[in-house]
């Protein structure tokens, strides 16, 4: 019996169990996008997302000695906290939250899908080893020509302040997929567990100083929107899915964690147009198409099983 129970762990999950969680993050994932909207309805935005990362963080501190010493891998250094934290975190979700006063959810999550084109772009100049082919050029073109068309139809139709507020958008996948590349090439054998706590505690810091500085005479709310919007996003759309990702980097080949690229914003966009009443045209899903038709011809051929090593620094790559 212990024999059977022995080989059964070395075996890892069932393809069941995988998909499932994968199933989990796609819904997890694509569900923060309408959920900060809603809650920046009662909350400004950076004190919102302030409180996010501080609750987050407590929640990493308290299950981080654990979860690491299973991991395994080295304490991160205080370039690479300040790396996660400045540009995965802070910078990048800081736009985000931003924008959500501005712009759909849904809309939203469709522009940010162009992080794995960006990923791969940085990659491509960043570390010796992911050139890109001429058919990934191809579908970087591809999905820009969705962004192109999106910024031309439905950010130009939502009003004057949309077409700046989507191109600040554009910021925060460009400088976390910098952050990831960096991540990639110096953070090897990083416990990922206790990056993304330490992170966590430099992005409160940050975003906390932005909202003390704007936000000072803004009142909060805390209705029970407000509450459910901060814990969910912390504890569900944050210590959870990045558990169970972090999880999976380990027994999941790439080329299924790449659905999860394919997932979030169609998710994200069917959640926005039927319980957050926002308006879904053709031209939304042609760019959204376009995207991940390009995202498609980027990612094929770049993923291959993971198995990293202990300690791996990877970082969530998908979604806020």
């Amino acid at each position: 019996m212990i024999a059977k129970m022995t080989a059964a762990v070395r075996r890892g999950p069932s393809a069941l169990v995988v998909a499932l969680s994968i199933a989990s993050l796609c819904l997890v994932w694509g569900s923060t996008w309408l959920v900060i909207r809603e809650g920046l309805a009662d909350l400004p935005p950076f004190r919102s997302l302030a409180l996010r990362f501080l609750l987050a963080g407590v929640a990493f501190a308290v299950v981080a000695p654990a979860l690491a010493a299973v991991e395994g891998g080295r304490r991160p250094s205080l370039r690479l906290t300040l790396v996660h934290g400045v540009l995965i975190l802070a910078v990048p979700y800081g736009v985000i939250y931003w924008v959500e006063t501005r712009l759909p959810s849904g809309l939203v999550s469709v522009l940010w899908s162009i992080f794995p084109l960006l990923t791969a772009v940085g990659a491509h100049f960043m570390l010796p080893d992911e050139r890109m082919a001429p058919r990934q050029w191809l579908g970087l073109l591809g999905g820009f020509a969705g962004v192109a068309l999106m910024f031309a139809t439905d950010v130009s139709a939502i009003g004057r302040e949309a077409l700046p507020a989507g191109l600040i958008l554009l910021l925060s996948p460009l400088v976390s997929a910098v952050g990831t590349n960096l991540l990639k090439r110096e953070g090897g054998g990083t416990s990922s567990v206790l990056l993304n706590r330490n992170g966590m505690f430099v992005a409160v810091v940050l975003v906390g100083a932005l909202a003390l500085v704007t936000e000072s005479e803004v009142p909060l709310r805390w209705t029970p929107r407000a509450i459910f919007s901060v814990a969910y996003l912390a504890l569900v759309g944050t210590v959870f899915a990045f558990g169970v990702y972090f999880w999976l980097l380990r027994h999941a080949p790439a080329t299924r964690l790449s659905l999860i690229a394919y997932c979030i914003p169609v998710v994200a966009l069917t959640l926005g147009a039927t319980l957050g009443g926002e308006p879904v045209g053709r031209n939304t899903i042609a760019g959204m198409v376009l995207i991940l038709a390009g995202v498609g011809l980027v990612m094929v051929g770049r993923t291959r099983p993971v198995r990293p090593a202990p300690g791996g620094p990877a970082a969530p790559l998908e979604a806020p």
